[in-house]
C-alpha cells in the first residue's frame, strides 16, 4: 500500500478548517486548432441571483472608491454574468478574454485612503476592468506589474462578511493568469499551464497539493469531497483526460462534464463547513467562436449567447440584459431574448 506522508494529511486537515462562503471551480480546456474553453461553477451558501448583460464599447466608468477612483472608457464590448446586479462575477469580451472572480478567504488587500495618492478600484468592478481594457492575458498582466491601482473591498451587502476574491484570466491563445492579494501585496501567477483554480488555499499551495496527487493515477483514486483542494485535483485530472478534439460540440460537452463533476449538488450545505456550498450556476466560454454557455439549477436547459451577433460599437451598441430572475427559462441561442436596459450600478465602497 502506498504510504501518505504526514505533511500531506496535515495540509488536508488545515484546508478542512478554512471557511469559505463562496466555493467555486474554474478550469480551462486547451485543445487542438485553438480550441480554448473556460468553464466555471458558482457555488454559494445562499441564493446569489445572476443575470446576463451586454455592454458595448465606449462606456465611461469610475472605480467607485471616491475622489481617487481609477477612471476609464471601455475599449472592448463584453458579455457578463452578475452577482445580485451589483458586480461582474464572470464574463467574456469581444476579443475572447475571459475573467472569473472566485472566493479566496486568505485575501488581504492594501490599505486605501480616499484622500491618498493611490488610485482605487472597487472589487465589484475588478473583472469588468479587464474585460473593458484588454484583449489578452499578457496585456493585462503587463499593465498590472506597476500596480496602477489597488483593489478596495467591503462587506457583502446585508451581511457582516468581508468580500475576499481572487481573479482568473484566460484568453483565446490558451494563456492564463491568477491575480491574488496576499498579505496586502498583489501576486500574479502567469503561465498557460495554470488552467485550474478553486478557492483556498492560496494558488501557490494549490499547485503544491496538486503536484502530490499527480503521482497517483487518476484512474486508481481521486479525492472525492466538495472541498476546494479536492475539486482542484479532480478538475486538473479530468480536463487533461477528456478527448483532445477541435470539434466544438464534443469539446464543449466534455468541458461541461468536467465542471459538473466538480459541482456541489443543490441543497448541500454545511453549517460547520461553509466551504461546502451548493452550485448555483455554471458558465462555459468558447474563446474561439465567442459563444458563452450558461445553466442554472432552476433552468432545465443549457442556453447560450453568440457574441459575434451583437453590435458593440459605441455609436449604435446598446446595454442589454437577459433576465434570469423569477425562474425564467431559455433554450438554445438567446441573443433575441436580451432587452435594452439601463445599466446596473456597480457596488462602490
Amino acid at each position: 500500500m502506498k504510504k501518505f506522508p504526514l505533511f500531506f494529511f496535515s495540509c488536508i486537515l488545515l484546508i478542512g478548517a478554512w471557511s469559505e462562503f463562496k466555493a467555486c471551480t474554474r478550469v480551462v480546456y486547451q485543445g487542438p486548432d485553438r480550441t480554448i474553453i473556460t468553464a466555471r461553477s458558482m457555488d454559494w451558501k445562499d441564493e446569489i441571483p445572476a443575470n446576463l448583460w451586454i455592454f458595448p464599447r465606449g462606456m465611461e466608468r469610475t472605480g467607485k472608491t471616491g475622489q481617487q477612483s481609477v477612471q476609464w472608457t471601455s475599449k472592448y464590448g463584453s458579455l457578463i454574468s452578475t452577482a445580485w446586479d451589483i458586480a461582474s462575477a464572470d464574463g467574456m469580451n469581444e476579443k475572447g478574454l475571459v475573467a472569473n472572480m472566485l472566493w479566496l478567504a486568505e485575501s488581504e488587500y492594501p490599505d486605501f485612503t480616499a484622500a491618498g495618492n493611490k488610485k482605487g478600484l472597487a472589487i465589484s468592478m475588478w473583472a469588468q476592468y479587464f474585460l473593458d481594457n484588454f484583449a489578452t492575458v499578457k496585456e493585462g498582466v503587463e499593465y498590472m506589474k506597476n500596480e496602477p491601482f489597488i483593489i478596495v473591498s467591503a462587506n457583502i451587502p446585508n451581511s457582516e462578511k468581508f468580500t475576499t476574491i481572487h481573479l482568473s484570466l484566460s484568453d483565446s491563445s490558451g494563456d492564463n493568469a491568477i491575480l491574488e492579494y496576499i498579505n496586502g501585496k498583489l501576486v500574479i501567477h502567469h503561465d498557460p499551464c495554470y488552467n485550474v483554480m478553486t478557492n483556498s488555499p492560496i494558488f501557490e499551495q494549490q499547485l503544491a497539493l496538486n503536484t502530490y496527487w499527480q503521482g497517483i493515477p487518476g484512474t486508481f483514486m481521486l479525492p472525492g469531497t466538495n472541498r476546494a483542494a479536492d475539486r482542484f485535483v479532480r478538475a486538473s485530472y479530468y480536463i487533461n483526460a477528456i478527448p483532445q478534439t477541435a470539434d466544438t460540440r464534443t469539446a464543449v460537452a466534455s468541458v461541461f462534464s468536467v465542471i459538473r463533476n466538480c459541482s456541489v449538488p443543490y441543497g448541500i450545505t454545511s453549517q460547520t463547513e461553509p466551504n461546502i456550498s451548493s452550485t448555483r450556476w455554471r458558465s462555459v466560454s468558447d474563446h474561439k467562436n465567442l459563444v458563452y454557455y450558461f445553466e442554472t439549477v432552476f433552468t432545465p436547459n443549457t442556453f447560450w449567447v453568440n457574441l459575434k451577433e451583437f453590435d458593440f460599437s459605441p455609436a449604435t451598441g446598446k446595454v442589454m440584459k437577459l433576465s434570469l430572475d423569477n425562474f425564467q427559462t431559455y433554450n438554445g441561442k438567446t441573443n433575441k431574448d436580451f432587452k435594452e436596459t439601463k445599466p446596473f450600478d456597480f457596488l462602490g465602497v
